[in-house]
């Protein structure tokens, strides 16, 4: 099939990819075990896939293809236990958070294939410093011509789950004074940002085709938006989200981007608009900066309001289509953290507040992760 032929999805699916950080117990540092632990995983049989990632200091976890958050939530957590159990055997320890809080980007290796190494010839050191850990939501369409109308309208929400996921306050042994310092990393790459505005996926096609032609870009993979159709998926994936602490909260993540694309793709509430790409660096970086405390311009009105306050209005706003798909109890999560102004981010400071040492911070969030007390 050729890559720019959009698979069309069933219903309103949701799948999830995870990235995790493998971490040496004896110094809470970064390991490099990821080929043992994959050779390991893959004796088992698990849904979904777990699969290498760029340097050998990481996993990805990706689930199978869901109608429901609540079978995907189960799912992630069936893997977790999997891969938390055989990191053990090794004696490993694997955590969530968006980025290693003090490991130095100069000691990772990259993980042996093509893929990788063709990112390693062209993007040079940059390679070992996307050392970073996010979560990717896939959602569903049935055309590419509505993949590209919720493209757009999904990067009016970036700042949200930039906000609801943060948790990399720390960075190469600082404290970022961010909520997600995550992003940083991904910048750096030339083609990161946002998609174009192109009305259909006929216009996308033909941009794609022409930065191919170019030499620019050698496939759709060489796109690093923050929110990108997947042609042979047949979805729409939402790429700026940190690695969360908990499964639980990955898979509430999930759920209010599947109800976001519900009440969009049923409601079409308005027209795709370049207005969002104009205020939409300035929301980002709020959203990065200071999490549901930023300031975000509505691209539309033009109005200014708190992120908090706006995922509060569009969680009240998405609710109908939250019951239909049965997702009213996460949603109903996020609304309480968002209240709380609860991040992981700020749960990690509040650990390296309570302990003192970056190194014991990553212990508590490698047993955040295997659900042991702490």
């Amino acid at each position: 099939m050729a890559e720019t032929s959009f698979t069309a999805s069933r219903g309103m699916t949701v799948g999830v990819e995870l990235e995790l950080q493998l971490v040496r117990p004896h110094d809470l540092d970064l390991a490099r075990d990821a080929d043992d632990l994959l050779a390991r995983l893959g004796k088992r049989k698990l849904p979904g896939a777990v699969k290498p990632e760029i340097t050998e200091s990481m996993i990805e976890l990706n689930s199978s293809v869901h109608e429901r958050c609540a079978p995907l939530a189960d799912e992630l957590d069936l893997m977790r236990r999997a891969v938390a159990e055989e990191a053990g055997v090794m004696n490993l320890r694997v955590c969530g958070g968006g980025a290693h809080p003090f490991h130095d980007w100069t000691d990772r290796r990259i993980y042996p294939n093509e893929r990788f190494r063709y990112i390693v010839e062209r993007y040079g050191y940059l390679a070992k410093q996307f050392t970073v850990f996010g979560q990717h939501i896939h959602v569903g369409c049935p055309d590419g011509d509505a993949a590209v109308y919720l493209v757009h309208m999904l990067t009016r929400y970036v700042p949200h789950f930039i906000a609801l996921s943060a948790s990399s306050p720390y960075y190469q042994g600082e404290d970022t004074s961010f909520q997600s310092s995550r992003l940083t990393a991904v910048n750096a790459f030339p083609l990161a940002g946002h998609m174009p505005f192109v009305r259909d996926w006929a216009e996308f096609v033909e941009y794609f085709e022409k930065m191919r032609r170019f030499g620019i870009v050698a496939s759709m993979k060489d796109f690093y938006w923050d929110i990108r159709p997947k042609a042979e998926y047949g979805t729409v994936e939402i790429r700026v989200c940190d690695t969360p602490l908990t499964v639980e909260h990955a898979g509430r993540l999930a759920a209010y981007a599947q109800a976001l694309a519900a009440y969009h793709l049923a409601e079409r509430p308005r027209e795709a608009s370049r207005a969002v790409y104009l205020v939409n660096s300035h929301n980002r970086f709020e959203a990065c900066r200071y999490g549901f405390k930023g300031e975000l311009v509505e691209p539309y009105a033009g109005t200014k309001k708190r992120i908090g306050d706006d995922i509060l209005e569009t969680l009240a706003l998405v609710a109908p289509h939250a019951r239909r798909l049965d997702c009213e109890a996460p949603l109903a999560g996020l609304g309480a953290q968002v209240r709380a102004e609860a991040s992981d981010a700020s749960w990690l400071r509040a650990r390296h507040a309570a302990r003192g040492a970056l190194a014991d911070v990553v212990r508590d969030a490698c047993t955040k992760w295997e659900k042991r007390d702490i």
